[in-house]
């Protein structure tokens, strides 16, 4: 489970205080994939960034009980000077995980040949994205975290693999997913929310969601 309990934070624009939210109280209950619809600057990433633990809540408490992944796309804990060889058996080591599968199943995945030898640094950006995506399904968590603001590859072939592991735990696991099109979430999540105005408003289905987001657009 991953709870928001009267959690609040905002940022200091220099110009005014930007609200990303005020008091908001949710959860995210395992096998309840979760849609959150939000306009562009309203906070997404930083939404993401808080349930992942990389960013703190001005008040108010969030509490994980479950094994919660890194954003999809978020490459804070790769270092960039080692190959993708070696930040796969590092952060498996980290995560209590055999380094060889790990290793193996984020070399298949990625499908860039010999840079995968090479250092992180030298990548473009498609195949930095395609081995953080690589890396966070390598590893075993109850809750994804997607935000549509992450590199996106190009690649076919590696969106087909990719798009079939992650069909898959979504049979056995749950996502939270923030996007400004409603159309993203339709792949993922049927229960929805509206981030607006520092305000989560919670819904039982996509359509209900919809409904206020396309009103209040």
């Amino acid at each position: 489970m991953l709870e928001f309990d009267e959690v609040s934070k905002s940022f200091w624009t220099g110009k005014r205080r930007k609200v990303i939210l005020d008091r908001a109280s949710f959860r995210v209950e395992l096998g309840r994939s979760l849609g959150i619809l939000a306009p562009n600057g309203t906070g997404k990433t930083t939404l993401i960034n808080m349930m992942a633990g990389l960013e703190k809540p001005d008040e108010g408490r969030i509490i994980r009980s479950s094994r919660i992944s890194f954003p999809l796309g978020f490459m804070g804990g790769v270092v960039p000077r080692h190959s993708a060889r070696e930040n796969a058996r590092y952060i498996a080591r980290l995560y209590g995980l055999d380094p060889d599968y790990v290793e193996a199943f984020c070399r298949w995945l990625c499908g860039i040949a010999e840079y995968f030898d090479r250092p992180v640094g030298t990548y473009s950006q498609g195949m930095r994205a395609r081995f953080g995506f690589s890396l966070m399904l390598a590893l075993d968590f109850d809750i994804y975290l997607i935000d549509e603001g992450m590199p996106q590859t190009t690649d076919a072939e590696f969106n087909r693999k990719a798009g079939e592991i992650l069909r898959e735990r979504l049979e056995t696991t749950t996502v939270v997913i923030v996007s400004h099109q409603p159309q993203t979430l339709e792949r993922f999540a049927r229960q929805a929310a509206v981030l607006r105005h520092g305000q989560l408003h919670m819904f039982d289905s996509l359509e209900e969601a919809r409904e206020l987001y396309d009103y209040q657009a």
